[in-house]
């Protein structure tokens, strides 16, 4: 596996795997996400007690029974054709958590969506008590592995949602998701916040600001919450990484709630996100690329085309200018622009600071 590379596990008939990053070459994919009958839910915790960024002191047990009741199973199917003309079912199994009283539930696009990036066509929603329901997709959006769900049902109690960007590492951290599907209900893990602002990339998946947490993150925490010492939830369980030569233990990756929560509303608002685009084909500039064609700068994203009358056309960008700034962010990869433009919606002003030849210059893009 090269350098950098990520791998996003995809669904197969009975099972539904989870997005797993690869950083820095260091890491390769490993484990799966079992559908299996939904579980009814309990938890088995600890009774430590932990203290609060606000100083109030509340056990883990005290903090699990407060969430328990808005973190819930969820099970896709879906039935696809085979070769031979015959309907192959396919199931998988994730975690969401309910934000609102209106039946509105967040979780991972790929807990709900097919090998191939289709709605899976079936889904169960089991709240904590044990009731179960169908649910309806409001709207996903794959870029980020972000998805919101529906259902029908009254005295829904809406999780609490924290403020991410006032996270900082050695910050404690509770994850609670059904990993594995074990019988039994959910399963609840504890640790810190090991990193900030973390990228996630893999095939059409870029996820910029992830927390890294050491908390344990399994296949079926998908979509779950990743919470704070108040009872707030910061992030989205979303990946774990594996090591290449052996596993590598206690790296998990949530999406935060800093970079989910604009998603989700534009999600519930409109089923959709409208993210804003440049119009331009690129070309990733590293060092060696650099010296062969004795390019001004080692870094840094390339045009190698632009749409007529697109933003960056209409902003002046030019076929082989080198993009190394959108934004308040820095771009050495394509990988960052990506990152860059997510947090940013069709219409939205922003500065590209680019090299044209040997010049450095900057423009004002309305993006797409």
């Amino acid at each position: 596996m090269s350098e950098g590379s990520s791998v996003l596990f995809h669904r197969i008939p009975g099972l539904l795997t989870a997005l797993v990053v690869v950083a820095a070459g260091l890491f390769t994919a490993c484990g799966d996400d079992n559908a299996a009958p939904a579980a009814s839910t309990s938890a088995t915790t600890s009774a430590r007690t932990t203290t609060s960024s606000n100083g109030a002191s509340t056990s883990t047990a005290e903090l699990v029974k407060l969430l328990r009741p808005s973190v819930v199973h969820i099970k896709s199917e879906t039935a696809t054709l085979d070769d031979f003309g015959r309907l192959v079912p396919s199931a998988g199994v994730g975690t969401g958590f309910i934000i609102d009283d209106k039946g509105d539930i967040v979780t991972n696009n790929h807990v709900v969506s097919t090998d191939s990036g289709d709605a899976a066509q079936d889904i169960t929603v089991t709240l904590d008590e044990g009731s179960e329901h169908k649910a309806k997709i409001a709207g996903r959006d794959p870029p980020t592995d972000v998805a919101v769900l529906q259902i029908d049902g009254g005295n829904l109690k809406p999780a609490t949602l924290g403020d991410s960007s006032k996270l900082e590492v050695g910050d404690d951290v509770i994850a609670i998701g059904n990993a594995l599907d074990l019988p039994g209900g959910p399963t609840v893990t504890k640790g810190v916040v090991s990193a900030l602002d973390r990228l996630i990339q893999e095939q059409n998946v870029t996820i910029p600001n992830a927390i890294q947490t050491d908390a344990a993150i399994n296949p079926g925490n998908s979509g779950g919450p990743l919470v704070n010492l108040n009872g707030e939830v910061v992030g989205i369980t979303t990946a774990v990484i594996r090591g290449s030569a052996e596993n590598a233990e206690g790296i998990g990756l949530a999406i935060s709630m800093e970079t989910a929560q604009p998603i989700v509303k534009e999600l519930i608002d409109k089923g959709r996100v409208q993210r804003g685009f440049l119009g331009v084909t690129i070309q990733e500039i590293t060092p060696s690329l650099a010296q062969q064609f004795n390019l001004s700068v080692d870094h840094g994203v390339g045009i190698r085309s632009v749409q007529p009358g697109g933003p960056a056309d209409k902003a002046g960008l030019r076929q082989g200018d080198i993009i190394v700034k959108l934004g308040d962010k820095d771009i050495q990869t394509s990988g960052d622009l990506f990152a860059a433009l997510t947090e940013h919606r069709a219409g939205d002003v922003v500065e590209v600071v680019y090299f044209h030849g040997g010049d450095q210059q900057s423009t004002q893009v309305t993006l797409g």
